[in-house]
């Protein structure tokens, strides 16, 4: 049976395809995950300079209630901006900001496929030399996002540039105001991180960086062998310090249980080749603090979700499974960085 959305996905593709004719979408099913976008795979096929097309296509649509909530327009212009650098993306190819063609903003792009994103399977199955070979390229790739200048690559129109000395703040108010709203209990190991990151504030940014947000193992496309094709998720992408994404690149949850930065690799490893690619330093005591920022922001984000949930906004499973798995984890998480584990 087909989608409901096919045929009006079909005809809002069509109205910017004005060159096309019998354009339609098959296919579309909905891909696991995607707490802050509800994410599609799809067929597009059409027709154009008398020959049948076809390609494969992603459409990433707002839910009714999200994970975290982030502006499309940010996530769309941040992959237009990588796009054919040494920072691999997907094609971005329509935004749409109105809720008339399917209910809520989306946008489509085109598909990657053929790669594997899970971390459980690159770790049940990669050879440690294949791991290796993951590792130099993520933190290499993190590295180039930190390189990058944000006027040079066009998304100082779409973010905001806090300070050099302002970075720090901003998002550690950002993350406890929300933590505020959403805790559904306490929480004193997180208030006790946050304590201690407002009394011990680190220095300013080295320079003003693009920051994807959420740069971990699980969120890039790799093959068998060891190469990167895509780094997905932009969704909290802004402006700040380049030592927040490889802050949270580093943060315990995302070892997964191997005692390995990302599942990949030694801490002090990755950090040499972040150094190496972005031609920037790692301060330990700087890096130190944006390991303990991004343990508080994982512990934003799991509240939210529960929280979002709790309030019946989204009731999908993927909602209240970051809660359950990962608040306790993330409080041994701050624990451990603050030395009190």
């Amino acid at each position: 049976m087909a989608h409901p959305l096919e045929p009006r996905l079909a005809a809002y593709i069509a109205g910017r395809m004005p060159d096309a004719s019998g354009v339609a979408v098959s296919a579309l099913e909905r891909i696991s995950g995607g707490a802050s976008r509800e994410t599609y795979r799809f067929l597009l096929s059409w027709n154009e300079d008398a020959t049948a097309r076809t390609r494969r296509m992603i459409l990433r649509r707002d839910p009714p209630a999200s994970l975290i909530d982030t502006e499309r327009r940010v996530e769309f212009e941040a992959y237009r901006a990588f796009r054919g650098s040494a920072v691999p993306v997907p094609e971005m190819l329509w935004l749409e900001e109105g809720s008339d063609a399917l209910d809520h903003p989306f946008f489509v792009a085109e598909e990657i496929a053929g790669f594997q994103a899970s971390p459980q399977v690159l770790f049940a199955s990669a050879t440690p030399d294949v791991l290796a070979r993951v590792a130099d390229r993520k933190w290499t790739i993190l590295g180039e996002i930190a390189k990058a200048d944000p006027e040079a690559v066009g998304l100082t129109p779409w973010m905001e540039s806090p300070p050099l000395d302002g970075c720090w703040r901003r998002e550690l108010d950002h993350w406890e105001a929300l933590i505020d709203k959403d805790q559904a209990e306490p929480l004193p190991v997180t208030r006790a991180a946050i304590r201690w990151l407002r009394a011990n504030p680190p220095p300013p940014a080295q320079k003003l960086s693009v920051v994807h947000g959420d740069f971990r193992t699980g969120n890039f496309l790799y093959d068998a062998a060891g190469e990167i094709h895509g780094v997905l998720d932009w969704e909290m992408a802004h402006l700040g310090d380049p030592l927040e994404d490889l802050g949270w690149s580093l943060q315990p949850v995302w070892r997964f249980g191997t005692g390995r930065a990302g599942g990949l690799a030694a801490q002090a490893e990755a950090v040499a080749i972040w150094e190496r690619a972005s031609g920037l330093k790692a301060d330990p005591a700087a890096l130190h603090w944006w390991i303990l920022f991004n343990c508080v922001k994982g512990q934003g984000i799991w509240v939210g979700s529960a929280a979002a949930f709790n309030r019946g906004g989204n009731k999908a499973p993927i909602m209240i499974y970051p809660a359950w798995w990962l608040i306790n984890a993330q409080h041994r998480a701050m624990l451990q960085v603050m030395g009190r584990l």
